[in-house]
């Protein structure tokens, strides 16, 4: 049997609607997260914290264990206001310089600007200037979409300043590898970057370029703002983005 082209069309209005049912009968129940069965889904980057979405993960199946949890990715191919607004996703979390107006928004935490480098680096010998750091060799995320700016090359460009990128890795949390056996140079959040001082021949050096603090938020939207179920699991984001801080 094949579905007809009118039964196709009919499967994403249909997810929707079943969905909005899910959180609706849910939250006409009261959440109870020990009993509950509801599906959390999560869009997040990886230029978070590498131990917040594991230890949200197990937050959620420790205090909800019969809810399953999706965790997606961040990026151009996720539409996430969309996905927002047809309830496919319960939260997004990441980092923007101006978060989107038309979202509700809860701050998570702000993060210095530092570069991770191979222990190897002359940097970390010599230190650098403004100069001798935009003319290292970078390493940057693949651009979400053809002509995107993350917010580290946006800032340069404020400044009319521009960095040597001669590498790019869609995969953020590779990153720290690649650049633990080469040249490269990585400008990120310090959180992020201290995570891999342990594990790999890596070192954390000021950045001689003043930066704003980076922002990571988590949106969501109207529909689910008074929801029990999405309020509980925006509680949980809260808080294990709090207890990493105190680390």
């Amino acid at each position: 049997m094949m579905p007809t082209d009118a039964a196709l069309r009919m499967v994403e209005p249909a997810g929707a609607i079943l969905r909005s049912a899910e959180a609706l009968f849910s939250d006409a129940r009261g959440f109870d997260p020990r009993t509950a069965t509801r599906t959390f889904r999560v869009a997040a980057s990886d230029y978070l914290d590498p131990l917040f979405l594991p230890q949200l993960v197990a937050r959620i199946k420790v205090e909800a264990p019969l809810c399953p949890i999706e965790i997606l990715p961040l990026s151009a191919d996720a539409h996430y206001h969309a996905h927002l607004a047809q309830g496919e996703v319960d939260v997004v979390i990441g980092n923007w310089p101006q978060p989107p107006e038309d979202l509700h928004m809860g701050r998570l935490f702000g993060d210095e600007v530092v570069c991770l480098v191979g222990q190897d680096h002359p940097a970390v010998r010599r230190g650098w200037d403004v100069d001798g750091w935009l003319a290292a060799e970078h390493i940057a995320p693949t651009p979400t979409h053809p002509g995107a700016r993350g917010v580290i090359d946006a800032h340069l460009d404020s400044l009319g300043m521009a960095r040597n990128i001669t590498a790019r890795c869609a995969h953020f949390s590779l990153i720290p590898n690649i650049v633990a056996s080469s040249l490269l140079v990585l400008t990120t959040g310090r959180q992020f970057c201290e995570r891999y001082t342990a594990q790999l021949p890596v070192a954390v050096l000021p950045c001689p370029v003043p930066f704003p603090r980076l922002m990571y938020y988590q949106l969501w939207h109207a529909r689910t703002h008074h929801s029990a179920a999405a309020g509980w699991l925006r509680d949980c984001v809260k808080a294990v983005a709090s207890s990493l801080r105190k680390e």
